[in-house]
C-alpha cells in the first residue's frame, strides 16, 4: 500500500539506488518552488475575497493550452462526483467552435500571457457579459494587459512554476476552490514525506526507471481502466514528454484506454516488440452498474451479479496474470478512494517521479527549449 487510498505494486525489476535517494532527498531539501506548491506551505495569489465573489457563479469556461488547463481537466473530470458546478473547457483550435451563448465565467490561463491559441480562443469567445479572470504573469503581456482592458481580476501566475508543473498552484487550485474543493485538501508532500512506503515506492520506481532506459525501453505505456482518469494521464503525458524530450533523451508516454484497447493495441503489447514497459490505472467504483440477470443467457453465466467495476478488475487483474507470465514489466495501481487527499498523492508522486528521472539522467526537468521552435515559425509564417 502506498497510502491509505492508493494499493501500489512497483515493478518486479526492483534496482535499489542510493544515488537516486540522495537527489530525492536534495530535492525536498531545495526551495524549489515546484515542489513547495505540493506542500501545505505554499500560499495561493488569490484571496477569500476572490472566491466570495464568484461563490454563486454556476458555469465556467477555462480556456488555456497544456498545462494551463489538464490539471484542472483532471481535478473536474476525477471528482465530478463532488463538484455540483459546470466547467468546460477550451484548450485546442477548433475550426467550427462551438459558440454557446450560455453565460460563462471564464477562466483563461496563460504563464507568458502570449499564447497564441489562448490569445485566439479568448478572442472568440469572451463576450461582453461574461465576467473574465486572468491568471497570468505579473508583467506585461498580451493576456495581462487585455485583462486590464476588460477591467478583469489578474492572479498572478508564479514565475517560477512551468504550467506542467502548476496544478497545485493557483492555476490548478483557484478553479478547484470554485468547483468548491479545497486546495488545502490535495497539498498532501508534508504527510507523505513522512510516509516510509511512499518514499521507498518512489525511489525503487525511479531506479527501475532507469535501468528500463539503460536498456533501451522508452516507451512507457499507461493502461487505463478508468475512464474518469483519462485527463490524468494526458496531465502525464505532458509532464514526461516536455519535462524529459531533450538531448536526444527521454520517454515517450503512451495512454492506452481499457478495456476498447484490449481489442486492438493489447495484441502489440503482448506479442510485438519489447522496448515497452507499462503502468495498470485501476479504481475501485462502489457504485456502479450492476448487470441485468433477466437477460443474461445460460453460456454467461459467470456475468450474473457482476457489476461494472467488478468485470474491469477482473480485466485488469486478467492483464497483470499475463503480463506476469510473460515477464512484461508493469507497476499496478488501485485507487480506493477517488478523493482530493488521493489526487494530490498521485500528482506528488508523478511530479517527484519525472524530476528525480530527469535529474539521474542529466536533463534540466524544467525547461522545455524545442517548443519554442514551432511558436517561432508560426509567428513568421502568420506576419
Amino acid at each position: 500500500m502506498l497510502t491509505p487510498g492508493i494499493n501500489f505494486t512497483n515493478f518486479k525489476i526492483k534496482k535499489q539506488s542510493s544515488l537516486v535517494k540522495k537527489k530525492l532527498i536534495s530535492i525536498l531539501k531545495s526551495k524549489n518552488e515546484v515542489v513547495n506548491s505540493l506542500s501545505q506551505n505554499y500560499k495561493n495569489n488569490f484571496t477569500k475575497k476572490l472566491l466570495h465573489k464568484y461563490k454563486k457563479t454556476l458555469n465556467y469556461r477555462v480556456i488555456g493550452m497544456g498545462g494551463s488547463t489538464l490539471g484542472t481537466q483532471t481535478i473536474y473530470n476525477f471528482l465530478k462526483h463532488k463538484i455540483t458546478k459546470k466547467f468546460i473547457f477550451t484548450d485546442n483550435l477548433q475550426a467550427n467552435p462551438n459558440k454557446n451563448e450560455k453565460k460563462y465565467t471564464n477562466l483563461i490561463v496563460s504563464k507568458s500571457g502570449n499564447t497564441i491559441e489562448t490569445i485566439v480562443n479568448a478572442n472568440i469567445y469572451i463576450k461582453n457579459k461574461n465576467k473574465n479572470i486572468f491568471i497570468t504573469e505579473n508583467k506585461s503581456s498580451y493576456l495581462y494587459n487585455l485583462a486590464e482592458k476588460l477591467k478583469s481580476d489578474i492572479i498572478h501566475h508564479n514565475n517560477f512554476i512551468g504550467g506542467r508543473y502548476s496544478v497545485l498552484s493557483e492555476v490548478g487550485m483557484l478553479p478547484a476552490e470554485l468547483m468548491g474543493l479545497k486546495s488545502s485538501n490535495f497539498r498532501q508532500l508534508n504527510n507523505l514525506i513522512k510516509n516510509k512506503k511512499f518514499i521507498n515506492s518512489l525511489i525503487l520506481n525511479v531506479s527501475s526507471t532507469l535501468y528500463f532506459i539503460k536498456k533501451k525501453k522508452f516507451n512507457s505505456v499507461i493502461i487505463n481502466y478508468d475512464e474518469r482518469s483519462e485527463n490524468l494521464f494526458n496531465w502525464y503525458q505532458q509532464l514526461v514528454a516536455e519535462s524529459l524530450g531533450k538531448k536526444n533523451k527521454g520517454l515517450l508516454p503512451i495512454i492506452s484506454n481499457m478495456p476498447k484497447d484490449n481489442h486492438s493495441t493489447m495484441q502489440l503489447y503482448l506479442d510485438g516488440f519489447k522496448n515497452n514497459f507499462f503502468t495498470i490505472f485501476y479504481v475501485n467504483e462502489k457504485n456502479s452498474k450492476k448487470i441485468n440477470n433477466n437477460t443474461i443467457l445460460p453460456s454467461q453465466y459467470y456475468l450474473k451479479n457482476k457489476n461494472l467495476s467488478q468485470i474491469i478488475f477482473a480485466q485488469k487483474k486478467a492483464t497483470e496474470n499475463v503480463f506476469n507470465k510473460k515477464n512484461i514489466p508493469f507497476r499496478s495501481f488501485e485507487i480506493k478512494k477517488r478523493d482530493e487527499k488521493t489526487l494530490g498523492e498521485l500528482f506528488c508522486f508523478f511530479i517527484l517521479e519525472t524530476i528525480l528521472i530527469g535529474q539521474s539522467i542529466n536533463l534540466n526537468p524544467y525547461d522545455q527549449p524545442a517548443v519554442e521552435l514551432i511558436k517561432i515559425e508560426t509567428k513568421k509564417l502568420l506576419i
